[in-house]
């Protein structure tokens, strides 16, 4: 079972363990980046100020979960992935822009959160899709703090298919079992 203040290494062991197949893993590193994007895109309205400054529940949400990432106890997975959750979040404030860019007439006129919700639907299918190939459940039915995992996760092995952070990797591998 997951707890929300276990280590980096304990909470992707135990990650691990629902995402051995390098097909499920594959589809996570595209609906995961999906769904986070999309939960920027759901929560950047209403948009707040206090004083000079102005921010959103997404920001609100980033900022927390950044501070969550940090405290994992390991710094490089830590920041890399608060640095790649803010870079999603900075493209879901930028989706009328590169929905212009990409030449969507028919997406311009739609509302973000409408837009939001169709990433969000598709990242999901991705997710099952992987699920099925693994042939298990997806880590957050047992435990919603996996929801908080998935993200870490994919950093992580993106980490470590560049090879770094090779002692997590070493102990996913000894107590999760290799990729198949």
């Amino acid at each position: 079972m997951f707890t929300l203040f276990r280590p980096a290494t304990t909470l992707m062991v135990q990650y691990a363990h629902y995402h051995r197949d390098r097909r499920n893993i594959l589809t996570h590193l595209v609906g995961i980046p999906l769904i986070v994007m999309a939960v920027g895109m759901l929560l950047m309205h209403p948009m707040m100020t206090v004083g000079d400054f102005w921010f959103t529940p997404a920001g609100v949400l980033w900022f927390i979960s950044s501070l969550w990432y940090l405290t994992r106890g390991a710094w490089l997975l830590g920041v890399t992935t608060v640095v790649v959750n803010g870079a999603l979040m900075w493209a879901a404030y930028r989706t009328p822009l590169w929905v212009a860019w990409l030449g969507w007439p028919v997406l311009q006129d739609q509302p973000v959160w409408l837009l939001g919700l169709g990433v969000f639907f598709i990242g999901w299918v991705i997710q099952f899709i992987g699920h099925w190939f693994e042939g298990r459940k997806p880590a957050f039915v047992d435990d919603v703090v996996g929801l908080m995992v998935g993200p870490m996760f994919v950093v992580g092995e993106v980490l470590m298919a560049f090879g770094l952070l090779r002692r997590m990797h070493h102990d996913i591998n000894r107590l999760a079992g290799s990729t198949r």
